[in-house]
């Protein structure tokens, strides 16, 4: 199987905005959408929004066992692990097990995943 497809679409349009959803346990700081999917070997892309003032502090940081590539499409958004504030075209290729988080952002932020949950290498 292969992820699926889709034909061009304004997905930051706000008449898309009922594709968005909440973030479970994070309703109120951060919404997702799915872009695509390979149900078969999990791999997807997906766009992450955080809202003005999210702070995802009470969870700590992070780690996964699979390879994600990160772009930060707006706004812009701190990465406690590194110390570091990611703006606009920041973009990282992260390696399994690399300790990101946790997050906070001022302005609200859009960031753009692709995640390989199949891949430990």
């Amino acid at each position: 199987m292969s992820k699926s497809t889709a034909t061009y679409w304004n997905v930051l349009s706000p008449d898309h905005r009922d594709r968005w959803q909440a973030i479970r346990g994070m309703e109120g700081m951060a919404e997702e959408l799915t872009l695509s999917i390979d149900e078969a070997t999990g791999e997807y892309t997906r766009l992450t929004r955080f809202f003005p003032g999210a702070d995802t502090a009470a969870f700590g940081g992070k780690t996964h066992p699979y390879p994600e590539e990160v772009f930060v499409v707006s706004g812009r958004l701190y990465d406690q692990a590194f110390a570091v504030w990611l703006d606009s075209g920041h973009y990282a290729s992260r390696p399994p097990g690399e300790l990101h988080g946790p997050f906070k952002t001022d302005v609200g932020c859009v960031v753009l995943e692709v995640s390989f949950p199949n891949r430990t290498e």
